[in-house]
């Protein structure tokens, strides 16, 4: 498993850790779905612009394939 140290900054760290203690949540099992879920969106929003960009130029691409 690869870890990684974030920098939270003075209000966001005991934010994290009200909200853990509220959920009886570990603040590192917050922060890694929080993370998974930020790339997950990223991830598809990327997708969507390659998927349109590659419609809007399918035939400069076809023609770039011969």
């Amino acid at each position: 498993m690869q870890e990684l140290t974030v920098p939270l900054g003075p209000g966001l760290g005991p934010d994290l850790d009200d909200l853990a203690d509220g959920t009886g949540l570990r603040p590192e099992e917050i922060a890694r779905e929080a993370v998974r879920g930020y790339v997950d969106a990223e991830a598809a929003r990327v997708r969507a612009v390659g998927e349109r960009l590659a419609q809007a130029h399918a035939e400069l691409l076809r023609r770039l394939g011969e």
